[in-house]
């Protein structure tokens, strides 16, 4: 069969179960609507009533959920209600059809309208976040339907990896909408593209995210108590694959055993590599490889914007030691560019490694979002790199990512995105900004209670660049603030300096998310580090259990214990 062939047959099956599932959703809500209509019987009536709204309060948006459930007017004899999979199949699909909806409305735009700078490249973003989104929900979608009463839900590494992907589209849309807050002219346009009415994809991703979390909790209790009679283990506890991604075969753990010194490519700005760019470098790279694709670049300053897509998996990045390798651009907002636009280096194919790299953007405080590095690369990591910039200078915008011994620098919001990131030591420093302007560390931007994202500073060193140590004075610096309504951020077992102000965190605007945000700070040490003048906010935490701060770990919040190994990079998985 041909690829194109394969392809159809995969889309027509998957139409053909997106029916099924459907139908399934469709008979289950008729008749639990037929049970709450229905005078017959007030017992099974209020039996009905109960499961409904147990199921939709469940849910962020109970009442969307009820008023769809209650508006079917006829009644079905006897429905088969018993399978929970086809009500997220169709969440998920009605997600699917929602983003492509917008996708084809952007395309259009682009096409037919005449639009400024700045908008084409929002809605270039969006066409770029919602081609993530699909691959991803697409990719959950098989395996549930696949088989829906996987046995592998139980596994942690897999669950999670489930919950990682639909996590990411709240994410991607979230991102979309960032896009088109520049100016005045583009939050018009922003309302133009997402009018009140229309179904809103960040609510339907949402929906999705809440069904599978449902699902994986369901199966953890059952797991619970099979454990109690089998004593067997998960898999991220398993003694001889410890370390290894679920996806990796035994002879690509052979080969990913290997040091990083072999490369396949050499990148050399003077010519003696096979090229003069790392872009042509990438380029080159297989598409969808299990196996790691070492792009060796030699000393050297490289001007160029990089992107690694999605379909280059396993690329490294490997610099030329204690010799400077530097990527460097200096695309910014205020040049008619988006935060998300302005990364001098984007990272998407999952399993991205870099050593020695320094990812730097020199566009300078006065032009405001300038992004050095930005990863959206699922279970990627940096050893030994700089993320050099000013305002938003890392990126970390969506799945998982280990950063170890990185030293980062910047001002406002400088590490800021939505993805589940763990630094360990790490020399992170603010760095003197524009007279007037607040120092941040941290801007995380969790926006559902649901995901399971947030940014983790363990063992590492928080400080001020020289140039700020000789006026800090003038200016006031935070560990973060919440960008989001569920921002989540933890610092812990780190030394700060006396840089950071006795309150510790700052607000985002008024009272916004101070309620609903998790910022938390455990065992950390140094003139900052003391806790009695902190923020009396709700959402605001000092960690005194060791088992409260274990959740934050590498091996708990990233399962690093299923993948960090692979990298040959050093970690910590505990406390």
């Amino acid at each position: 069969m041909t690829q194109a062939g394969h392809s159809m047959s995969k889309k027509n099956k998957r139409l053909i179960l997106s029916i099924f599932a459907s139908f399934l959703l469709v008979a289950t809500i008729i008749a639990i609507s037929m049970g709450i209509n229905s005078r017959k019987n007030s017992t099974e009536n209020d039996a009905a009533h109960a499961l409904l709204m147990t199921s939709c309060n469940s849910t962020r948006y109970p009442d969307l959920c009820y008023s769809a459930a209650t508006s079917f007017p006829e009644a079905a004899e006897k429905i088969n209600s018993g399978h929970p999979q086809a009500a997220i199949l169709n969440n998920i699909n009605a997600t699917i059809d929602a983003i492509n909806s917008k996708k084809i409305k952007a395309e259009k735009i682009l096409n037919t309208k005449k639009t400024k700078k700045r908008q084409r490249n929002a809605l270039k973003d969006c066409l770029q976040n919602y081609k993530s989104s699909l691959a991803d929900l697409d990719n959950v979608w098989g395996k549930i339907q696949s088989n829906p009463d996987n046995p592998r839900l139980q596994e942690r590494e897999y669950a999670e990896s489930l919950t990682t992907q639909v996590s990411s589209c709240q994410t991607n849309q979230d991102s979309c909408i960032d896009g088109f807050s520049h100016s005045l002219f583009s939050r018009i346009f922003r309302k133009l593209f997402f009018p009140p009415k229309e179904k809103n994809v960040g609510m339907m991703c949402s929906k999705a995210l809440t069904s599978i979390k449902k699902l994986i909790e369901d199966n953890k209790a059952s797991t619970v108590n099979g454990l109690k009679s089998t004593s067997r283990k998960l898999k991220d506890e398993s003694d001889g694959d410890e370390g290894w991604p679920e996806w990796l075969s035994v002879t690509d753990r052979r080969l990913f055993q290997s040091s990083l010194l072999t490369p396949d490519v050499v990148v050399a700005a003077d010519g003696s590599g096979k090229y003069r760019t790392v872009s042509a470098a990438v380029a080159a790279a297989p598409k969808h490889s299990s196996k790691r694709y070492i792009i060796k670049i030699k000393a050297g300053i490289y001007r160029e914007n990089v992107e690694v897509p999605s379909e280059k998996t396993n690329v490294v990045f490997l610099g030329d030691g204690r010799k400077k390798t530097i990527i460097t651009a200096s695309r910014n907002a205020v040049d008619g560019g988006t935060t998300y636009h302005s990364a001098t280096v984007a990272v998407l194919g999952q399993g991205f490694l870099a050593r020695d790299i320094t990812f730097q953007n020199t566009a300078g405080a006065s032009k405001y979002q300038a992004v050095a590095l930005r990863v959206e690369s699922d279970l990627a990591a940096f050893y030994k790199c700089g993320m050099l910039a000013h305002q938003n200078t890392l990126h970390v915008h969506s799945k998982r990512q280990f950063f170890i011994s990185c030293y980062i620098a910047g001002t406002v919001d400088f590490i800021f995105g939505n993805s589940a990131a763990v630094f360990q030591d790490c020399d992170i420093h603010a760095r003197r900004p524009n007279p007037g302007q607040t120092i941040t560390i941290t801007a995380q931007g969790r926006s559902d209670p649901n995901q399971n994202t947030g940014i983790v500073i363990q063992k590492s060193r928080i400080g001020a660049t020289s140039d700020l140590q000789l006026v800090r004075s003038n200016f006031s610096a935070y560990l973060g603030r919440p960008w989001k309504e569920y921002s989540r951020t933890v610092i812990m077992q780190s030394s700060i300096s006396d840089v950071i102000s006795p309150a510790g965190w700052h607000e985002w605007k008024g009272t916004f998310a101070l309620n609903t945000l998790y910022f938390a700070e455990y065992e950390n040490s140094g003139a900052g580090a003391g806790t009695s003048g902190r923020v009396p906010w709700k959402g605001y935490k000092v960690i005194t259990d060791a088992t409260e701060a274990q959740a934050f770990t590498a091996r708990n919040f990233i399962t690093g214990s299923s993948w960090l190994k692979s990298t040959t990079f050093p970690f910590s998985l505990g406390l």
